[in-house]
């Protein structure tokens, strides 16, 4: 009984921070979803001898006030206590209205950057109204859907669905409708109004490269499609950089594992290495940000406060990366070409850069264990999280893609460190939650060890929300103003370990080498 009590408790206090930074509550359902996506395991009903989760939140008067709508639907909001107010009064402040300020941009700010002395670092001028982003992968999905014609806004659900296996869940990133998603990709897919309704149509440009690009894929014998699991820990916990739908396919911040596939065909291996396949190399970081800069970004991957990973939020970048994983699918999916890339058992090894194919996508990862003769741990270098893969879906990276630096970067937040020694369940799930899907502006304060060390601001509120407070205000943190060295990093971090810092790869450029003459020799 007194674990049951636990358990409950701990599971308000869950509930309560779930609830609280949805402005407009969960249905059941969403509950269901939002707990299984954060903490990645279902809600312990069972354990607490509930049948349903609605008959769960009734048990919780103080915690959950249910609302029932005329339509049926049953909305669950949170009820604040005292030391939670402060925080829904400020997610009640969220601005869901065009925003205006999105236009601005963060460097044009001006504001006073804390000192070590100051009771309240919270001293920053608004300096950007966060715009919700689509991930460089779901971009890349809705044009490879409009790569081949035009579509009619009204079978674009149906459409995705049947492409990818899932629907299209815009509102999960931020957006409040598919017009703002079609807005927010104006540059790459237009609108046209026929007499059927609006029509999308991917500019002429990129239509045209991803025509050139088309070639046969792999068939799904020969690369299965990789499959979510729940059987995660810490570092595991990571989303794919892949839009997932929180059923069945959740990826929102789940670990992934492989599982085996019958009938899975091995690739003949090819006794020869291309020449311009990469094997003594490694990526390079982005160069480090100045101090005290202001920066748009994106929190890619999180295990908690002290642990996460960032993206740039710029056009160059996002095109950069976008454009890599086209032509990524365009060679690794053609077989012929793909075969030639196999790597022989002597290349799998820890510390190997190469590429791995997951839902129809390369992705350049670095080797980081061998766990037994089928599998690899592999790092994403571009998105921040450890995986585990078949050794037989790796294949070698050619030069080419190589030149693009790494482009997650490995932060902590700034000045805070946690109240219990170590980050609360609690209170992970709160930082997650305030991360998702949005881009945030990042105040620089330094790096150590190789880690950025920033505060992050939401300032899509009609006050600004910095992260470091709430997390104090809700008792999780205590705000130090310094920095303490990451404990998880500290165990492992995979950037310092496989990606040289910018600049420090010697005075050598990326240059591919002469096939010719490698030939001819």
């Amino acid at each position: 009984a007194s674990k049951q009590a636990q358990l409950m408790e701990l599971l308000k206090k869950e509930v309560r921070a779930m609830l609280i930074a949805a402005k407009a509550g969960l249905t059941p359902e969403q509950l269901e979803e939002q707990y299984m996506a954060m903490v990645c395991k279902p809600l312990p009903l069972r354990d607490l001898g509930f049948q349903s989760t609605l008959e769960l939140v009734t048990q919780m008067p103080e915690v959950v006030q249910i609302c029932s709508y005329k339509n049926g639907t049953l909305i669950l909001k949170a009820i604040a206590d005292d030391s939670t107010k402060g925080i829904a009064k400020l997610v009640a402040n969220q601005k869901v209205k065009t925003r205006k300020a999105s236009k601005k941009t963060a460097t044009k700010a001006i504001f006073t950057f804390p000192t070590k002395n100051s009771k309240n670092p919270q001293s920053f001028q608004t300096v950007r109204a966060g715009t919700p982003i689509l991930p460089a992968v779901v971009r890349a999905e809705l044009q490879d859907l409009l790569s081949s014609s035009p579509l009619l806004l009204a079978d674009l659900d149906r459409a995705f669905l049947r492409r990818f296996g899932r629907a299209f869940q815009y509102r999960q990133y931020g957006f409040l409708s598919v017009s703002e998603v079609l807005r927010s990709m104006s540059d790459s897919i237009a609108v046209e109004q026929t007499k059927a309704g609006s029509l999308l149509v991917l500019r002429k440009y990129l239509a045209s490269k991803i025509e050139e690009q088309e070639v046969p894929q792999a068939s799904a014998a020969e690369m299965p499609p990789l499959e979510p699991t729940c059987e995660t820990k810490s570092f595991h916990q990571a989303a794919l950089p892949t839009d997932s739908e929180p059923v069945q396919t959740q990826a929102v911040d789940l670990g992934y594992d492989l599982k085996q596939h019958q009938g899975f065909e091995q690739f003949p291996r090819t006794p020869e290495i291309p020449p311009d396949a990469v094997q003594d190399r490694t990526l390079c970081s982005l160069p480090p940000l100045k101090r005290r800069c202001l920066v748009g970004v994106v929190v890619e991957f999180v295990v908690s406060p002290s642990q996460f990973y960032i993206h740039i939020c710029s056009s160059e970048a996002s095109y950069k990366l976008q454009d890599l994983m086209f032509e990524m699918r365009h060679v690794y999916s053609h077989k012929v070409a793909s075969d030639k890339y196999i790597m022989p058992e002597s290349a799998v090894r820890p510390g190997q850069l190469c590429c791995v194919m997951v839902s129809k996508w390369w992705y350049r990862v670095i080797i980081h264990r061998v766990v037994n003769d089928q599998e690899v741990e592999v790092f994403y270098a571009d998105y921040g999280h450890l995986q585990i893969v078949q050794k037989s879906w790796l294949r070698f990276l050619k030069w080419h893609y190589l030149k693009l630096p790494a482009q997650a970067i490995p932060c902590s937040l700034a000045w805070v460190k946690p109240v219990e020694g170590t980050w609360s369940s609690a209170a992970i799930l709160l930082f997650k939650h305030l991360c998702r899907f949005k881009e945030f502006v990042g105040i620089v304060d330094e790096y150590v060890d190789g880690v950025l060390y920033l505060f992050l601001c939401d300032t899509s509120t009609k006050e600004d929300v910095y992260f470091h407070s709430v997390l104090r205000d809700m008792g999780y943190a205590d705000v130090c103003g310094e920095n303490i060295p990451s404990q998880e990093f500290e165990e492992l971090n995979p950037s310092a370990l496989y990606v040289q810092p910018s600049g420090k790869q010697g005075n050598e450029e990326v240059v591919e080498p002469d096939l010719r003459l490698q030939q001819e020799s």
